[in-house]
């Protein structure tokens, strides 16, 4: 066990840790990942080929949202896709995870999320537009299946019946969301207990028992997040919109803090600006999971005209997560004084700072929108695991069966006990996912960048 620890351990810092150290002006320096300098250049290298996506079709995205669904009725459509990819962007990232990236970067780490989040919009509709390109008839649960590990088949397959990479993307895939898991119970009971003084023991069992009841029926989960993440997306950001125009007068100082500290005016003399524009980058990529993999298994389910529609919507996803969700984490904390929140951290820091705008309605509507972003994530990353327990099992109910009760065993036993072991375990696996996803969504990006020549062509006749 104790050697599976230390691997796990390594791994970690081989894709998360700083593979290299650049010097800066001031004595300070930056660390970069193995994952940031797969990604970073990555997103450059796409919104450089796709001449600006994000912004260049930016309307195109908003009027795709509200495109009539065209399905048959067993597949779901474009904008059920999105929902689906966003109940997994739109999770813990955009509550403790912003909390953690201005705890240790500053205000100025959420210009940098801003930016991640731009450059990540070209990667996200690259990957996803592949996965429609890729897509194959689902002959369990209906409609289409795909994503990475079919993608990457048909590059590098080459005849066989599967292919090295793919099958050590969908594994990662399993081990990622299954770590995730336990991530999401342990939140939900830590925030409840903070909030209602709720046993542990009691909110996991209910979570558990609610989740079971929706993912161990055949075809729930779109249903269900239907209904659920537009509710729990618009209840946020309304409350936001709220606390942003109540304390109006304060936000010239906020933004001039945002560009001043991302910028290091006050950072690189102290030698923090690395600290800033990583913490930034760092978080901005982990949330918004472009270039992971992860959103083309639910963009490749989606029955849509073009596969550049479902390119644009995911990528559309991307700003939804970053741009506006994290962004109203960022505005909770950077509107409560400093010397109110000094000296905390996580979800004890976020809990603080709902106190002071909103008093103890604050702390409870806090609890409560961590537990509806958790399960929503919860239930998408199951959606997500469909395609890759079927690309290594084959089509079968009684491996796509094991493949949930173990991850609802996983639910419970983390909803008990934080086992940090487990949490890199989760980040191990999304890392892995990126590197497999990055080395061959390069090579295949011509086909996807054919399919928005050819949509923008259309478009125009």
């Amino acid at each position: 066990m104790e050697f599976i620890v230390q691997l796990i351990s390594r791994a970690y810092g081989l894709l998360w840790g700083d593979l290299i150290t650049l010097p800066l002006p001031g004595g300070g320096s930056v660390g970069l990942s193995l994952l940031v300098l797969l990604l970073i250049p990555t997103g450059v290298f796409f919104t450089l080929r796709t001449r600006f996506l994000p912004v260049r079709l930016f309307p195109e995205m908003l009027r795709l949202t509200v495109e009539k669904r065209g399905t048959d009725g067993s597949a779901i459509s474009g904008l059920q896709a999105l929902i689906i990819s966003t109940a997994t962007r739109v999770g813990m990232g955009n509550l403790i995870g912003v909390v953690a990236a201005i705890s240790a970067g500053g205000a100025g780490a959420v210009f940098w999320m801003w930016l991640s989040a731009l450059i990540g919009s070209s990667t996200a509709f690259v990957e996803a537009t592949l996965a429609q390109l890729h897509k194959q008839p689902d002959p369990l649960y209906g409609g289409y299946r795909g994503g990475p590990a079919y993608y990457i088949h048909d590059f590098l397959a080459k005849g066989r019946r599967k292919s090295l990479i793919a099958v050590l993307f969908a594994v990662s895939g399993l081990i990622c969301w299954c770590g995730i898991s336990q991530v999401i119970s342990n939140s939900v009971s830590s925030a409840f207990y903070n909030a209602f003084s709720v046993p542990p023991l009691y909110t996991t069992v209910a979570l558990v028992a609610v989740a079971a009841v929706i993912v161990l029926r055949k075809n729930a989960t779109v249903k269900v997040l239907d209904v659920l993440v537009p509710i729990m997306a618009g209840c946020y950001f309304l409350m936001t919109i709220f606390l942003i125009v109540k304390n109006a007068a304060l936000l010239p100082a906020v933004f001039s803090q945002i560009f001043e500290e991302a910028f290091g005016i006050r950072q690189a003399v102290a030698g923090g600006f690395g600290a800033v524009l990583m913490q930034g980058v760092k978080r901005g990529l982990f949330s918004n999971e472009a270039g992971s993999g992860s959103a083309p298994c639910a963009a490749a389910a989606a029955d849509i005209s073009h596969p550049a529609k479902a390119g644009l919507l995911q990528a559309f996803g991307v700003f939804l997560d970053t741009i506006v969700i994290c962004s109203c984490t960022a505005m909770i904390m950077l509107l409560t004084p400093a010397e109110k929140i000094a000296g905390l951290s996580g979800m004890d820091l976020l809990q603080t700072a709902m106190d002071y705008h909103l008093g103890s309605f604050g702390v409870v509507f806090i609890a409560l929108i961590l537990l509806l972003f958790s399960f929503s994530t919860f239930i998408g990353v199951l959606f997500y695991a469909r395609s890759n327990v079927a690309y290594l099992f084959g089509d079968n109910w009684a491996s796509q069966t094991a493949y949930k009760v173990l991850a609802l065993g996983m639910l419970f036993v983390g909803g008990l006990a934080a086992y940090t072991f487990v949490w890199d375990l989760g980040d191990v696996g999304i890392g892995l996912m990126t590197v497999f996803n990055i080395a061959v969504i390069l090579p295949m990006s011509r086909e996807a960048l054919a399919s928005l020549r050819e949509y923008e062509s259309l478009r125009r006749r």
